[in-house]
């Protein structure tokens, strides 16, 4: 890192997700100041670090003993946005990052096809509603992010027995929420959509064997299926891990999507998750303003992804904060090496 003055701030809480975007801006002598959400402080007298701030701030710190850096992250970025600052995935992105509720709201009202869901406080309240629910569900967080406390729920005295003995799933917000469950096929699996400045920078799918992690960074995931460093509680399962692979053939009416969920949520750099359901209907239901990117699949398609994040950085670090989004100049992702391409070939159809 080099010293101030810097171009660029980074807001990031998991410090080894942070690693390779940091090794990038290193390499391409990107003048920038890392904040670690975790153990911070602002005035309001404060003038900005840079004029351009990159939020990588996860929901699911609560689950790594980091539940101060989302509020933090939130009353930072909202003091951000009044000053004028320019913020990629700013105030508006990261409060639907942190929202479960929010963002089926905002599918439902762009009309894409989207699970419902039921949001509650109290498992009294539920009961109220129950006779909607067609079991079973997935019983999630309201502020969820890697998978954590996800549970499929096949009854509703299932779930209320869960609660009762397991009074910390409330945390951290006592808010949870149902949604609607839809089976897919396993060889499938889900896939995942990289947007970066409004274009498709890559697709993938996601085969996880009934594992509810899909976080892609490798120090979760990795490569080789060994135990990672995500700090979020192993799931208890004998399954194999979560394997993930290019999918050069998404279709073009997914990605078209895509854009308008991210442009609708504010989202300069985020993932957008969608599985395909028995009758072929393609169904969204996740959106990731904190895009954890993959090494591998981007190699698959001829290039490092955090480079290309750094391209767009050093874009938006030119241009005046008030001009709008620009998309990625980089050439489509849509072509696989044919090695790649045998590689990976099971998945992608």
């Amino acid at each position: 890192m080099m010293s101030s003055p810097a171009d660029l701030a980074v807001l990031y809480e998991h410090p080894e997700w942070q690693k390779p975007l940091f090794q990038a801006l290193d390499r391409r002598g990107v003048r920038y100041v890392p904040v670690d959400l975790k153990c911070a402080v602002f005035s309001d007298a404060d003038p900005p670090l840079a004029p351009l701030y990159f939020n990588q701030a996860s929901p699911s710190a609560y689950v790594r003993g980091n539940t101060r850096a989302v509020p933090y992250a939130l009353a930072y970025l909202r003091a951000l946005m009044i000053q004028g600052v320019h913020v990629l995935n700013g105030v508006n992105a990261f409060a639907v990052e942190i929202s479960k509720t929010a963002q089926a709201a905002l599918l439902r009202q762009l009309g894409v096809p989207a699970p419902r869901v039921w949001t509650f406080n109290e498992v009294d309240a539920l009961r109220t509603r129950a006779h909607e629910v067609s079991f079973p569900v997935l019983l999630k967080p309201e502020q969820g992010g890697s998978g954590a406390r996800i549970q499929l729920i096949e009854s509703f005295a299932q779930l209320e027995s869960l609660l009762a003995q397991n009074p910390e799933n409330w945390l951290p917000d006592n808010l949870l929420l149902l949604q609607e469950y839809f089976p897919t096929d396993p060889e499938k699996g889900i896939v995942r959509m990289e947007f970066l400045g409004g274009v498709l920078l890559y697709a993938m799918r996601v085969i996880s064997h009934g594992r509810f992690n899909l976080c892609p960074a490798p120090v979760c995931n990795p490569e080789d299926g060994e135990g990672g460093v995500c700090k979020v509680p192993a799931e208890q399962s004998s399954a194999p891990p979560v394997e993930f692979y290019p999918y050069p053939d998404v279709p073009a009416h997914a990605v078209a999507i895509g854009r308008r969920i991210a442009a609708a949520g504010k989202l300069d750099v985020g993932g957008i998750e969608y599985l395909e359901t028995s009758d072929g209907r393609l169904v969204f239901y996740d959106i990731n303003a904190n895009s954890n990117l993959r090494p591998s699949i981007g190699e698959a398609f001829g290039f490092d992804p955090f480079e290309r994040v750094v391209d767009y950085l050093v874009r938006e670090m030119k241009r005046p904060a008030a001009s709008g989004p620009r998309g990625v100049s980089a050439s489509s992702p849509a072509s696989v090496s044919p090695a790649a391409r045998g590689r990976w070939k099971r998945a992608a159809r």
